[in-house]
């Protein structure tokens, strides 16, 4: 038997595809009489788009970093699917103006569709495949799917299997019986069920007893029950990425592409199995935490990274094992290596695990901030402050760590004030990593909100994308898709408008401030030189000096003057509150709810961003 295993665009270009490269290590392990061949589709479609001479490997990143939100990546193809490249022409065109896309390019990509699925039927067949396994997550549906329905077309017997996160639940079923040159789809995780399914199409035995796997009963499609026990992380193997490689070494597109490795060293969320936050549904029908054995995922790095010479590593773990503080980052970080590694992390982390991280060799962290008010965070089910999201920031400049986060909003129940405290304040954090972006939350299946109408999105219908992308009725888009619209919730209006703006400023000035203390022991020495404040020096002493070391992390009024106590000054809490609030104005300190937090960083972060000012320290003062 002969597999190809492809992923479609949009596949990240300068990364591999993990799905692939541990499907192609589980069948050489385990079905060694099968021979395996890669299609990488999304460095094959970003050389198409390049030959063309009218696009550039930038207009796919583009497409694959940003568009997701709006389907455009499944939109743009979905002319080839349905033989039709007008097919909602004027709706492609509308959706990718409206959200900031170059219209002549979307369009000249959708032109470009047809050709390119003629040129992967060619070179997939080229393999005499018997079987083709298409991974698909996000907006690879669509990609897929147009790839899968020529191949069939052409050669009939093929078997045709689908499997990946857009795969999932319902979403598996819906996707298989609206699509009838889809032979099997796998539902749920495939390391078990997918060796298992080419096993029986050898053999010619059924497979109405193969978990998860949807099939054909003659003209009526099945869908087996879902595992509910999930892969130990023992049974998942090191992948395979010599095929990705070798495609991105011979490509004309290596001159633009910094490769990085895709490792993952755990599966589903510890907070989750606890505390689903209400917005997520990134972990699917399986929540429960899995994390391999230090020592199992220490074999794996090394492997990867020796055998592709990549240093920089995205992990796509949904957050970080703490047991790895005292088991991995010491192997980590006493390896001769110079790893940049991106992980997501709880924003609780402290500073001393912030710097275990560091020296590890994780120099990109996504701690899922969200939002600096402690409220709305409460209503998130976040298990964090607005404070302790303030102090990581803080944290992560001292100790020289890129912050990867996003500011969301529309969470019914927040109120105007939820925000108007933060806005205020939001020009006292210029000196500190400002959110990529900002958005209203959407509806996700799996989500808490999706799942209970109570928490407040009642009405729910497939996005309205979907309708453009899918000739099917809303019926079976309502299973199919994995965004939906809903009534928005929480603030609107001039809240929003306010909200934007003052990130907006906040991203504007960052590169050129700072806010920096020299702790001198008897006396601290803080110098500002922040975009929007007036260049100043502040020094503390005696008490005052002590209480602001003491907030480096959270403390209420009441705690900071009882830790005061501790070490040996009288004071009340009267005199500490008017000692915060004079800070505050002077934009030291940083409020939220009863919360009081150090705003000032110990070391002077250093700041790679064209036009940054820079601080030099003559004689204790940045200048």
């Amino acid at each position: 038997m002969r597999l190809v295993l492809a992923a479609m665009p949009w596949q990240a270009i300068h990364r591999p595809s993990l799905p692939v490269g541990l499907l192609h290590r589980l069948v050489r392990e385990q079905c060694p009489e099968i021979e395996v061949a890669e299609y990488h589709g999304g460095i094959r479609w970003a050389e198409y788009m390049l030959a063309d001479g009218e696009l550039a490997p930038a207009d796919y990143t583009k497409v694959s970093d940003n568009g997701v939100f709006q389907g455009l990546g499944d939109l743009i193809f979905s002319g080839s699917l349905y033989d039709d490249l007008r097919w909602r022409a004027d709706e492609l065109r509308e959706i990718a103006k409206s959200y900031g896309f170059e219209t002549a390019t979307v369009m000249r990509m959708r032109a470009l569709t047809t050709g390119f699925i003629e040129s992967a039927v060619t070179e997939v067949l080229a393999s005499e495949p018997d079987v083709v396994g298409f991974t698909s997550t996000f907006m690879q549906n669509v990609p897929s799917l147009a790839l899968a329905r020529r191949l069939k077309e052409l050669r009939p017997g093929l078997r045709v299997v689908f499997g990946g996160a857009n795969c999932d639940g319902p979403m598996g079923h819906a996707l298989h019986r609206n699509h009838r040159f889809v032979d099997f789809v796998v539902r749920g995780e495939g390391e078990e069920v997918f060796p298992a399914l080419l096993d029986r199409i050898v053999s010619g035995e059924g497979v109405s007893d193969v978990p998860g796997l949807c099939w054909w009963d003659g003209e009526r499609s099945m869908a087996n029950p879902q595992p509910t026990r999930s892969v130990a992380p023992g049974k998942i193997p090191i992948p395979d990425f010599d095929g990705w490689r070798d495609a991105l070494e011979s490509s004309p597109l290596r001159e633009y592409v910094s490769p990085e490795l895709v490792v993952e060293s755990s599966r589903g969320c510890w907070w989750g199995e606890k505390h689903h936050c209400t917005f997520c549904g990134l972990n699917g029908s399986l929540m429960a935490f899995r994390s391999k054995p230090a020592d199992q995922f220490w074999t794996e790095l090394h492997t990867l990274v020796e055998r592709y010479q990549i240093l920089d590593v995205a992990m796509v773990d949904n957050i970080f094992d703490m047991t790895y503080l005292k088991t991995l980052l010491p192997r980590l970080a006493a390896a001769d290596w110079d790893l940049r590694i991106h992980y997501e992390i709880k924003s609780n982390m402290r500073a001393d695990q912030l710097a275990a991280l560091h020296a590890g060799g994780i120099v990109l962290v996504q701690p899922g901030i969200e939002s600096l008010n402690s409220r709305v965070l409460k209503i998130m089910d976040k298990g964090v402050d607005g404070a302790t999201n303030v102090r990581v920031l803080r944290d992560c400049e001292d100790h020289h760590m890129t912050v990867d986060w996003n500011y969301l909003y529309g969470f019914p129940g927040e109120q105007p004030e939820d925000y108007w405290s933060i806005i205020a304040q939001l020009p006292k954090l210029v000196h500190l990593q400002p959110p990529q972006g900002e958005s209203r939350i959407l509806l996700e299946r799996f989500s808490p909100n999706f799942d209970r109408p109570e928490l407040g999105f009642a009405r729910r219908e497939p996005a309205h994308f979907s309708r453009y992308v899918y000739d099917l009725p809303d019926a079976e888009l309502e299973d199919l898709v994995y965004y939906f619209d809903c009534d928005d919730g929480g603030i609107t209006g001039d809240v929003v408008d306010a909200l934007c703006a003052a990130l907006d400023r906040w991203r504007r000035d960052y590169p050129g401030s700072f806010l920096v203390m020299d702790d001198r022991g008897e006396e601290i020495v803080i110098n500002d030189r922040r975009a929007g404040w007036a260049p100043a020096e502040h020094r503390l002493k005696g008490w005052q000096a002590d209480a602001y070391r003491g907030l480096s992390r959270r403390r209420t009024v009441h705690g900071l003057r009882i830790q005061l106590e501790g070490r040996g000054h009288v004071t009340d809490d009267r005199r500490v509150r008017e000692w915060l609030r004079e800070l505050s104005g002077n934009g030291l300190t940083f409020e939220d709810g009863d919360g009081w937090i150090a705003l000032a960083t110990v070391a002077t972060p250093t700041k790679l961003v064209e036009g940054a000012q820079h601080l030099d320290e003559v004689d204790g003062v940045m200048v």
